[in-house]
């Protein structure tokens, strides 16, 4: 890394691999995780960082909804290069660079993840740099400004931390709105009322 790299980050890179680890993905992992973090770390640092949550949850909605897109970004015959034309025909000039810069490095270097759990992870970490959590919200139409503020502050007082929404629209939802938070989900839709009552139903 001489003459490649800063001084500080050389040392800590020897540092690191002087360091004894688990498995050797673990410092691949934590070399990542660090790049990440500082990317993220500078966005905070520019006023961006909620930019950068929301394109990047943005950007998960739109690959799970396009089957042919996932497949271009997870082709594993594709090169790196290719997927890189790719995400910058995508997002360059639509995004921030450092959206770009995450997504760029967990498609070209997925390592087993998938790209949903990847921009899950980065998500997460965006939310970690300011110790808040993050609230997927699904709702029929979308919410009004001062609906966003009662929920926001509903869930700040259930979970006792600091809440970021991502806020997506499904009609199929028929009206409430679906709350999900790590792996708890709280779900108050019309579609899931009914789904329910006919569980029921057809179980007498």
């Amino acid at each position: 890394l001489s003459g490649q790299v800063g001084g500080e980050t050389a040392d800590l890179v020897a540092g690191m691999v002087r360091s004894r680890w688990s498995q050797s993905r673990d410092l691949v992992d934590a070399l990542e995780e660090l790049a990440n973090l500082a990317d993220l770390t500078g966005a905070q640092q520019a006023g961006a960082l909620d930019n950068v949550e929301d394109e990047l949850f943005r950007f998960g909605r739109i690959v799970s909804s396009s089957t042919g897109l996932r497949a271009a970004l997870t082709d594993r015959a594709a090169t790196g290069t290719a997927k890189s034309e790719l995400l910058r025909s995508l997002l360059g000039g639509r995004a921030e660079d450092v959206t770009e810069r995450l997504v760029e490095r967990l498609v070209t270097a997925p390592r087993g993840r998938s790209l949903e759990e990847g921009l899950e992870s980065l998500s997460k970490l965006a939310a970690d740099r300011r110790n808040r959590m993050v609230a997927v919200v699904t709702s029929a139409v979308p919410l009004s400004d001062q609906q966003k503020l009662r929920l926001g502050a509903a869930l700040v007082k259930v979970y006792g931390r600091p809440m970021h929404l991502n806020l997506d629209v499904d009609p199929e939802i028929l009206g409430g709105i679906r709350v999900q938070v790590g792996d708890e989900v709280i779900n108050g839709s019309i579609a899931d009322r009914i789904e329910e009552a006919g569980r029921r139903v057809a179980g007498q």
